[in-house]
């Protein structure tokens, strides 16, 4: 896919930078993005290694005026992908017992933040191109993760909330032919995932990637895995 270009939101580090690495090694042109300058520079030392494949940007998905400063800078950018990367899994506390500030700050960053910004970067998405939100499959009303014993009972309802909420923003396009994709990257060995999870940063963001590629162009809204497969809503 080359001459191709996509924004990656929440590149710092981690999925977000694997998923830059894999765009940029596949021949995408890749903006990627990091809260500030003062943020890990694992994104910076990729982007300056990349011979200009890769350009930085800063932007704080929890604060709309940041949000909106970005869209303004990327003003007239045509984009074949914007993945949205965003999540904090909050505290493992139950919900009852969290601040409202506790509460309000995983759901605009797991869920509102991410939608807001793809409303606001859409109609410079060229037509075939891909929306995508990375989700979890704890998103999943339908699946059972009562092994968890409610840990992530907040973080899993914000993500079930992105997905629902990806529902209402596809009503938006009218014709449009964008794919929008809800993305589970697996259980991933990041710091989020922990270093006991299933798969590593490579290959989760190779599978993810695999995704958007074969979707792209279909117009459809879908909820996967990295792996490919459908997901229950």
């Amino acid at each position: 896919m080359a001459d191709k270009t996509a924004l990656v939101v929440g590149a710092s580090r981690g999925i977000g930078l694997g998923l830059v690495k894999e765009l940029a090694g596949r021949g995408w042109n890749v903006i990627g993005t990091r809260r500030s300058a003062s943020s890990d520079r694992g994104l910076e030392d990729f982007a300056s290694s990349s011979d200009g494949k890769v350009r930085l940007e800063s932007v704080d998905i929890e604060d709309p005026d940041s949000i909106d400063a970005m869209v303004g800078r990327l003003k007239g950018e045509e984009l074949d992908l914007v993945f949205v990367n965003a999540g904090i899994s909050g505290s493992h506390s139950p919900a009852a017992t969290m601040s409202r500030d506790e509460v309000a700050q995983v759901f605009m960053t797991n869920s509102v933040g991410p939608v807001h910004l793809a409303e606001s970067l859409k109609d410079q998405v060229r037509d075939g191109g891909v929306i995508a939100v990375m989700t979890s499959g704890l998103g999943s009303v339908a699946s059972d993760f009562s092994f968890m014993g409610g840990g992530a009972n907040l973080y899993s309802a914000s993500k079930a909330a992105l997905n629902k909420m990806t529902r209402g923003f596809t009503s938006t396009l009218g014709e449009r032919r964008l794919t929008v994709l809800c993305m589970s990257p697996g259980w991933v060995r990041t710091d989020m995932g922990g270093p006991d999870a299933w798969i590593d940063v490579d290959e989760s963001a190779k599978g993810v990637i695999d995704v958007v590629e074969a979707k792209a162009g279909t117009g459809q809204h879908g909820f996967y895995g990295h792996d490919g497969k459908a997901l229950p809503w």
